[in-house]
């Protein structure tokens, strides 16, 4: 019954841990069909040029001169695909902005022409033989695959337990693709953009090692690896650089959309809200976003517990009311509060006291929805009638959690050091009476 438990919570974590790709194991084979369609939000999917733009793309090459990453050994095989060239012709085309014409290898169209022109020849009977001319681009374009970083992120878990175990790793990598667009009447770079693309590998695996008796052994393992397809993450970099390319070139009069005016408004429109959340989106695609407001005020439950003379002391109920304020620099805030809470040591003292604090906040992470945080300041400890109020210093540390833009939870450890002995009427030895508080609360933001 043990063994079977065991087995059944192992599985339960594993799938829970990689669903997505424990599921997709490939069980039978698989027929070819159409390549995925790596880039469906283009910005200027439903726009169209008043005319298409003949463009030449002579090589679009991998410039990172990166080897595949191996463990161990080494490879001559290339981290990137080698075709980036195709890829590119593809992605003009599906644009439905440019009519590319061949100029890879123009030397093979040369060629044929020549073979053609010298066949009609033969058999014209003296007549002039003509052929319609090449097209030719107003414009090339350049560029390439410019860096592959391998491992920029890497990190797993794992837990094992009387020998059964589950583990879950993870690796990134980035490349970064590069387009300009080039007049070939007088040589200038009409526009330059980039972009980058992340690419996931991850896995998972379970196991199980047990003796079910004294000879008897049971073995059980499985797992799966995931890794996103290099190829398909260069076809959606080059795929969103030329629709950047497109719509920097409307934004700038270089191309005219049909639909006048109209048409690029919307484009400039829809170009300025993914540009203003590009410049706030970081490495690792964090979001340099100032999520909390100037003032919040918050509201906050938990327990306290007296460190004072007497022993046996108890968790007793508090809360407290907060407002805050935040500086120009996010980091730092400024917050009063007010509260009420009870101390207790069982069977010898209790007592109701309200709490006052001023406190200097040092939020870790500004700009994300999960932070830690730091607190410290002083303020003041009375009981309910007032006649005796004791000066304190506290300090503590927490973590926020953003619902949305509006509504934080937070959970808090906060230590209370005071300057006297006698907050339970009692001075005894030379250290002063402390209390420590954990709580929980709401912080809403204006």
């Amino acid at each position: 019954m043990k063994i079977t438990t065991s087995i059944v919570y192992l599985l339960i974590i594993s799938l829970l841990t990689g669903c997505g790709a424990y599921f997709n194991q490939p069980f039978t084979q698989t027929k070819a069909r159409i390549g995925e369609n790596t880039s469906p939000d283009f910005l200027v999917k439903k726009i169209l040029p008043s005319e298409k733009i003949i463009v030449g793309v002579y090589k679009f090459r991998d410039q990172t001169g990166q080897y595949k990453p191996v463990e161990n050994g080494s490879t001559f095989s290339a981290a990137i695909t080698q075709g980036g060239t195709t890829i590119l012709l593809k992605s003009l085309e599906e644009s439905g902005w440019f009519r590319p014409i061949e100029r890879e290898n123009i030397g093979n169209l040369l060629n044929e022409r020549q073979i053609i022109r010298n066949t009609r020849q033969e058999y014209a009977n003296g007549k002039k033989v003509t052929m319609p001319p090449l097209l030719f681009a107003g414009t090339i374009i350049e560029g390439g695959v410019v860096s592959y970083d391998s491992n920029i992120i890497t990190g797993g878990s794992g837990l094992r337990y009387f020998g059964a175990g589950v583990s879950n790793q993870y690796r990134q990598d980035r490349i970064t693709v590069y387009l300009r667009i080039v007049s070939t009447s007088t040589g200038e770079i009409l526009k330059n953009v980039y972009v980058s693309k992340t690419i996931l590998s991850q896995g998972i695996s379970a196991n199980l090692y047990r003796f079910v008796s004294l000879r008897r052994l049971l073995e059980a393992e499985t797992g799966v690896t995931k890794n996103e397809p290099s190829q398909l993450a260069v076809k959606e970099a080059i795929d969103k650089a030329v629709d950047l390319l497109i719509v920097e070139g409307i934004a700038d009069g270089i191309w005219r959309p049909k639909g006048g005016e109209a048409a690029i408004e919307y484009v400039k429109k829809a170009y300025m809200k993914e540009r203003i959340d590009a410049e706030k989106t970081e490495l690792y695609n964090r979001k340099k976003e100032n999520r909390r407001a100037k003032v919040s005020t918050g509201f906050g439950l938990g327990m306290a517990q007296i460190k004072g003379d007497y022993v046996n002391p108890t968790n007793q109920f508090g809360f407290d009311l907060k407002i805050k304020y935040s500086f120009n620099d996010p980091s730092f805030n400024i917050w009063g509060s007010v509260g009420r809470l009870e101390l207790d040591n069982k069977d010898i003292f209790h007592e109701i006291f309200l709490t006052s604090g001023f406190n200097i906040e040092y939020i870790i992470l500004p700009y994300e929805k999960f932070t830690p945080y730091l607190y410290a300041g002083a303020g003041s400890i009375s009981k309910t009638n007032l006649d005796q109020s004791f000066f304190k210093f506290q300090g503590g540390v927490g973590i926020e959690y953003l619902i949305s833009n509006k509504i934080g939870f937070f959970v808090e450890g906060e230590y209370n050091m005071l300057l006297s002995d006698d907050l339970d009427g009692r001075i005894l030895g030379e250290k002063n009476d402390m209390f420590s508080r954990l709580g929980f609360g709401l912080n809403v933001y204006f």
